[in-house]
């Protein structure tokens, strides 16, 4: 099996400095396989009771896999998009088990490809953040309260999201490995001390703490 991007996960990454603990929410990926005509969608459905196909509303077939726990689209085109795994690594496996089920269903299909597309993580900052302030000191950086209660971040390197809230809960996305995941938050947990919006309460200078991702 052909694959592009995927890299283990732990439970935990060591730095120097400190200990970081992190949960990743989603890890989205995309497949191709090559295919010699359009897979027929129905005959998918006919064969597997479990998957959901309505073409009149969604033009793919909805499977999805129990261990590891995951949600596949799979389109006629020999594309498939992959939701829900927590870790990239489980990417292989879950793909195995799609085509496994396509090939039972009589159809052919080709080695797929793999690609990790994105990863989402939340974390805690451990101090509440100045977004006001924020949105003045940070580059690429936008914050509109009435629209949206969190400040959105663009983080140039690594090329990453954050959304932040004045809480210090954060979510990041946008990253297409681990490691970018790890070191976005620990530039982000500085940067909100060094600009000094950091806050242990609403309004006063907050100390630097490692960081606990949630």
């Amino acid at each position: 099996m052909a694959n592009a991007d995927i890299n283990n996960d732990e439970d935990s990454e060591g730095s120097d400095e400190y200990e970081i603990d992190y949960k990743i929410e989603n890890v989205v990926a995309t497949v191709v396989v090559e295919i010699t005509e359009k897979i027929d969608l129905t005959k998918i459905a006919r064969k597997h009771v479990d998957v959901e196909y309505n073409p009149e509303r969604f033009p793919g077939l909805v499977m999805r896999i129990e261990k590891p726990r995951a949600t596949i689209l799979i389109f006629s085109t020999g594309k498939m998009v992959v939701t829900g795994m927590r870790k990239a690594s489980e990417a292989e496996a879950v793909v195995d088990k799609a085509i496994k089920r396509i090939k039972k269903a009589g159809i052919e299909v080709g080695e797929p490809e793999i690609t990790i597309q994105n990863i989402v993580a939340s974390g805690d900052l451990h101090t509440h953040v100045d977004l006001n302030m924020g949105a003045i000191v940070m580059e690429y950086a936008m914050y509109e309260p009435e629209v949206f209660p969190g400040l959105i971040y663009r983080m140039q390197n690594p090329k990453t999201v954050f959304l932040i809230f004045s809480t210090g809960k954060i979510v990041c996305t946008g990253t297409k490995n681990k490691e970018d995941v790890k070191n976005a938050v620990i530039k982000l947990n500085k940067e909100v001390r060094d600009l000094d919006i950091a806050r242990d309460r609403m309004g006063a200078p907050g100390e630097y703490q490692d960081i606990t991702f949630i």
